[in-house]
């Protein structure tokens, strides 16, 4: 069948809209050079979790991904409607062009003329090659390693030409084009078990509008124009400085309230405080529309036992958890909607599901319920009784968990709702925040990491970076398990482990049918949902705080928030 399949379809199956391979109207505006580059001044952004690297192979929190990005193009940008945008090629491959195979098996990519590397050097085809070569490599530990995965081999035709084979039919064709590239020839002496010593780690050299000129980890990156960027009339401000640290409240009033900088990310505040802090006038709250999802794993290894001289193991049972009353009753204590109208409020929205976008893809199959006298039913009759204390134990186990998360008000708050239902219930959570440059940070020696997952139960968002749900579903499969061999850069956190997941996951990998690889997604997300991996808690909306003299902020829920920073402009 997937050779009669129309361009539409199988661009649908890939998640983007046809539009976007003959490049959408927004596409062409945004290319039209300004009147002149520079001239902007300087630009303030507040991260209110600090970079802590600036090599996007080993970025393991969007923090990371955002403070590269200035520095390290894709091949292509997302916008919001999930359209694919040209950055560092000529334009997007099609069935008309013969770049596309209709098969899924191949795609050729035309690298855009004239893109030079910070250093002068050009950017080439043998760029794209070895950026392949980096991350498939076991021993670099790259965080982006499963973006390659499925490509049987990538082939410079010339020097702005690449030829990219899959090892079977892709419908997610372009996943790797949506990973920022690292320059070969200031990397290649660093590969491998060396990659992450690399001094361009810290001190990168890229495509991008702007430049590093200074970078304190979990600190501040400076950056400076690009002379010599490759779009015409760009970008407009002389300087930038991303700040981080702090927390998301203060990050709101530092644009909303104070004006003392331009721009803050990922403003999780609740939606009353931001109403308060817009009335200052100095700025303004943008929301848009995510994939993203405010969950809490449910740890499925033992994280106080060590086996192999490794907590958290795969090779374990969490003593707890891996009762499936006691995952259930959990599910039950988790007070969706007042999370959503006493917290969030237009910031996001009560949900069953881990995958909630784009609407193909979302089960119309589960239904959240807050039922705390059903969960004592369940523990009751899992035969979990109350101590003198109320605690519930059974074969000598006390129902005790650590509950951790990243340090943020809202954050808390949901903690805190949770830990009182099941005390009611009978279950004894403490509670732990971790600040968020160490609970997202890719540190291997950490155990204050997220991947590491030294608790029960630990609460985040998961960002979902394409339209396309494969690479976002993998957050779950048995390869992608953090563990001390892989210096804990697997995706899956939780150790979840499910031979049916996994072949589900491995059909939507080359199934070119549009239905039925969406209904696959729908049977993933039931699946980890019903079988206690995953509480889903908020889909999220994207929340910006935005100065009143900024203009062209264009924010896509699909990409960084500094993918269009090229096209940002201050008022005249």
């Amino acid at each position: 069948m997937s050779g009669s399949l129309t361009r539409r379809e199988v661009l649908a199956a890939a998640g983007v809209a046809a539009a976007a391979a003959a490049g959408t109207p927004r596409a062409r505006a945004q290319d039209r050079p300004a009147a002149r580059r520079g001239g902007g001044g300087r630009l303030r952004l507040l991260w209110w979790q600090a970079a802590t690297l600036l090599n996007p192979h080993f970025a393991t929190g969007t923090k990371d991904v955002d403070a590269s990005r200035p520095v390290h193009e894709p091949l292509c940008a997302l916008d919001s409607d999930g359209n694919l945008i040209p950055v560092l090629v000529a334009e997007i491959p099609s069935f008309e062009r013969g770049t596309l195979a209709r098969d899924g098996t191949s795609v050729t990519w035309r690298l855009k003329k004239g893109v030079v590397w910070h250093d002068g050097s050009p950017f080439t085809a043998a760029d794209l090659v070895f950026n392949w070569e980096y991350a498939s490599d076991p021993a670099t530990a790259a965080a982006t390693l499963g973006t390659y995965r499925e490509i049987a081999r990538m082939e410079r035709v010339d020097d702005l030409t690449v030829r990219v084979q899959f090892k079977q039919p892709t419908p997610y064709w372009f996943g790797h084009a949506l990973a920022p590239v690292i320059p070969r020839h200031l990397h290649q002496g660093w590969r491998g078990n060396r990659a992450r010593e690399a001094p361009h780690n810290l001190k990168p050299v890229g495509t991008g509008p702007y430049r590093v000129t200074s970078f304190r980890p979990g600190d501040t990156v400076r950056y400076e124009l690009n002379p010599h960027y490759h779009v015409p009339g760009r970008p407009s401000f002389d300087e930038v400085e991303l700040k981080g640290g702090g927390d998301a409240v203060s990050a709101a009033r530092a644009v909303l309230q104070t004006g003392e900088y331009d721009y803050a990310w990922n403003v999780q505040v609740e939606d009353a405080v931001l109403r308060r802090l817009e009335q200052g006038g100095r700025g303004r709250v943008e929301i848009f529309p995510t994939g993203f999802v405010e969950h809490i794993l449910l740890n499925q290894s033992d994280p106080e036992r060590e086996v192999d001289g490794e907590r958290s193991s795969p090779k374990s049972t969490h003593p707890a958890l891996g009762d499936p009353a006691v995952r259930a009753a959990l599910a039950l204590l988790v007070d969706r909607g007042a999370i959503e109208t006493e917290i969030y409020g237009r910031l996001g929205r009560a949900t069953a599901n881990f995958l909630n976008a784009p609407p193909r893809v979302a089960s119309g199959n589960l239904r959240w319920a807050y039922d705390p006298d059903r969960a004592v039913r369940l523990l009751d009759e899992a035969g979990w009784r109350r101590g003198a204390d109320g605690v519930r134990a059974k074969g000598g186990k006390r129902l005790r968990l650590l509950f951790q998360t990243a340090a943020n008000a809202p954050r808390q708050k949901t903690q805190a709702l949770v830990k009182q239902a099941a005390a009611r219930a009978g279950i004894e959570i403490e509670l732990k925040s971790v600040t968020p440059s160490v609970f997202f940070s890719s540190d291997p020696g950490n155990p204050d990491t997220a991947s590491h997952f030294y608790a029960d139960l630990q609460m985040f968002t998961l960002t979902m970076g394409s339209p396309d749900p494969q690479r976002f579903m993998e957050t779950f499969a048995s390869w992608e398990i953090a563990t001390k061999a892989n210096q804990w850069a697997g995706r899956n956190y939780s150790r979840f482990r499910s031979e049916e997941f996994d072949q589900l996951w491995k059909a939507a990998e080359r199934d070119m049918d549009p239905v039925r690889r969406a209904g696959l997604f729908v049977k993933m997300n039931d699946l980890v949902v019903q079988q206690g991996a995953v509480i889903p808690v908020l889909w999220r909306n994207g929340v910006s705080a935005v100065s009143s003299r900024l203009r062209g902020v264009r924010l896509s829920g699909w990409d960084s928030d500094l993918s269009s920073l090229a096209y940002w402009t201050a008022a005249s």
